[in-house]
């Protein structure tokens, strides 16, 4: 068991994106934790001003757990294209906004087709990323990373998931994160190989 490792009874998810709370959800749910999210305890969204996946999961996970006073897990994920030099990366929702603000999945990954479809790219290829971050009240904080690799593919198939899972194949596989049952997803997921980690290392 890792040093930085404790017992608790309840967590909060550092996050305001209703998708990611419930697959954190869904794999907190075999520890016996009760989890909320800081959306549920009226907290505000803490803004991404990091420079990495990791900083990002950092900055919300310190911020709702000296908030709570209740441990906290901070997610930062996104997508990295290979043709694109690595982006969208930790700016992946912020393709997702419209000129008014608002986030839209889908016009999010007609910008990505269309960046890809400008450069006349014929590898698709791509990643996605998880960091997660456990912080404790007033105390340390420990990250960890998954990855999964596969193609994006045009135009976008299934409507289960959320962001850019409908353009996503992981390697090895026909489907689309968003054509997968989701408890299949969440077995191949980026967000479950770095919760693996945190299970083995921090959370056990």
């Amino acid at each position: 068991m890792n040093s930085t490792s404790n017992q608790f009874s309840q967590i909060v998810v550092a996050s305001h994106n209703e998708g990611k709370i419930v697959e954190i959800e869904d794999l907190l749910r075999p520890l016996s934790i009760h989890v909320q999210s800081a959306v549920g305890l009226g907290l505000p969204d803490v803004e991404e001003t990091g420079a990495s996946f990791e900083e990002n999961a950092i900055l919300k996970a310190v911020a709702v757990a000296n908030a709570s006073q209740i441990p906290a897990l901070g997610d930062d994920s996104g997508l990295m294209v290979d043709a694109l030099g690595g982006e969208p990366g930790i700016y992946t929702a912020r393709w997702a906004e419209q000129e008014d603000g608002q986030r839209n999945w889908d016009f999010g990954m007609r910008q990505v087709a269309k960046k890809l479809q400008q450069k006349g790219a014929r590898n698709w290829s791509a990643r996605f990323v998880c960091v997660l971050a456990l912080a404790y009240p007033d105390g340390p904080v420990v990250t960890t990373r998954g990855e999964v690799h596969g193609t994006l593919v045009w135009p976008v198939r299934g409507d289960r998931g959320f962001g850019f899972d409908p353009m996503f194949v992981p390697t090895g596989h026909e489907l689309t994160f968003a054509e997968m049952e989701p408890e299949k997803k969440h077995k191949m997921s980026h967000r479950y190989f770095a919760f693996r980690k945190m299970l083995r290392d921090h959370l056990s």
